[in-house]
């Protein structure tokens, strides 16, 4: 009897040794990979995307008419002429805010010095000062070669992501026999492909309806910066866009930035107070009416796996990792949930235990 109980003690061992080498290895393999596996894994969340959004175009007038692979067609060049279009959109901005920086500094200086006199130093710190103390203390040259190096890399991930993408939706067509092929008949592989027919159809549709919910609020974000004269408020907007796929901390970011430009924009208190509530009430709005009626309740994952799966992505792979952690961890949830076998590790990992 002690023999058996040793002898099942030392398996478990033995699996739980193997297993968290293979986990270290997994995540070894995704550090190191990151330039190769990051673009691929956009590239086929773009793909779902995309592929929704060439078959949603069917309850169109007149593109509706149009063949499929024509469909995909029109959707990746727009995709790639969007990927282009806000390459661009960054530049420019850059350029801008390099120009705007003198006018910026004065109406901080003017708000460091009104500041002062409300609080009755006799002393009256002006920006120059508190530069002089805190940013002229930074070696920003030593910033600028990184800086241009991850803009270069920024472009170049977006080429691969275009490319693969491409590439990903030619391949569609061919799927369906390579996996009747590779499942050695064809009853197991009609099977299959029904398995993954509804997968790649909640997929696609959550992912489609999420980037749609943020591209709402990234309109609605433009449309109060550019009533409030927000300097470069496109931009602001579409990052307030990209920024929503990151749960919690992402809506928080996203309204920090526009409040300190309009801050040092205006250099007066009560507008960047404006801007923060009203992008605020813009952000409650999206996330507490919008959202859960557009996407229902069904693809909610747990707080703690959602903040689980932000920690893991962004120490592997930094912003990108934490804005593609959600929609990873979502799809793999939907994925899981397709499978008898998975369904329960599905339910644990949801908000609501329905999937």
């Amino acid at each position: 009897m002690l023999d058996r109980h040793a002898l099942a003690a030392g398996m478990m061992i033995e699996k739980a040794t193997y297993g968290t080498a293979l986990t270290l290895m997994l995540g070894w393999l995704l550090w190191i990979g990151k330039p190769v596996l990051l673009p691929v894994i956009a590239a086929m969340i773009s793909v779902y995307v995309l592929s929704t959004a060439a078959a949603a175009m069917q309850s169109l007038p007149v593109l509706g008419r149009f063949p499929g692979w024509a469909r995909r067609t029109v959707i990746l060049i727009a995709f790639a002429l969007g990927m282009g279009l806000l390459f661009l959109l960054v530049i420019n901005n850059l350029s801008q805010v390099a120009a705007a920086l003198p006018r910026y500094e004065s109406n901080l200086d003017a708000l460091v010095t009104r500041s002062a006199n409300l609080l009755g130093i006799e002393d009256e710190p002006t920006w120059a000062n508190v530069r002089r103390m805190t940013l002229d203390r930074i070696d920003v040259t030593s910033w600028v070669t990184p800086a241009l190096l991850s803009l270069r890399g920024f472009g170049v991930t977006l080429f691969l992501v275009v490319l693969y993408s491409s590439f990903f939706m030619a391949e569609r067509g061919s799927m369906a026999r390579k996996v009747v092929i590779a499942m050695g008949g064809e009853e197991a592989g009609s099977r299959a492909l029904l398995l993954l027919s509804r997968v790649n159809e909640r997929i696609g549709r959550y992912l489609f309806v999420k980037t749609a919910v943020n591209a709402i609020l990234g309109a609605l974000c433009f449309g109060i910066m550019l009533v409030l004269g927000i300097e470069f408020a496109l931009f602001w907007a579409v990052l307030i866009a990209f920024l929503n796929y990151i749960p919690y901390i992402g809506s928080i970011v996203g309204v920090i930035f526009p409040v300190l430009l309009s801050l040092a924009q205006f250099g007066t208190l009560l507008m960047a107070s404006v801007v923060l509530v009203t992008l605020t009430a813009a952000q409650t709005f999206v996330a507490a009416y919008l959202e859960p009626r557009m996407m229902g309740r069904a693809f909610n994952l747990s707080p703690f796996v959602v903040l689980l799966a932000l920690a893991f992505w962004s120490t592997l792979w930094g912003l990108p990792g934490a804005l593609l952690a959600v929609p990873m961890t979502a799809s793999l949830v939907l994925v899981l949930s397709e499978i008898g076998t998975t369904r329960p590790v599905a339910v644990m990992l949801s908000a609501s235990g329905k999937v």
